[in-house]
């Protein structure tokens, strides 16, 4: 999934979970948003392995220990080639039980954008 904030604002932010965090990931090239925040994003699988350019200085992986989907070290790969914000929950591939940490650093994450 994507999200974009408004015109007017000035500020673009993509975010994606999962395969929406590749689709994100790969738009950043395109599109060169401010910001990045992925969530378990589904990168490096054959056929779609292809290495994202573009993205944001400003770039937060979220991933889950017990991810049985994307494998943790899929974010970490990601996250270590561009000295990007990692954050490693314990949680699964939905990291649905850890709503309000991500609620938290993607809150963080937009006061960073407009200041």
């Amino acid at each position: 999934h994507l999200l974009r904030l408004p015109p007017a604002a000035g500020t673009l932010v993509l975010v994606g979970s999962s395969m929406g965090g590749y689709v994100s990931a790969m738009a950043c090239a395109a599109l060169k948003p401010r910001a990045l925040f992925l969530m378990a994003p589904a990168l490096y699988f054959p056929g779609w392995d292809e290495d994202p350019a573009g993205c944001p200085e400003d770039t937060v992986v979220v991933h889950g220990w017990h991810d049985d989907i994307v494998p943790v070290d899929v974010g970490l790969r990601f996250a270590r080639a561009r000295k990007a914000a990692l954050h490693v929950l314990d949680s699964g591939h939905t990291l649905n039980d850890r709503l309000a940490s991500l609620s938290r650093l993607f809150d963080e994450q937009l006061e960073r954008c407009i200041s």
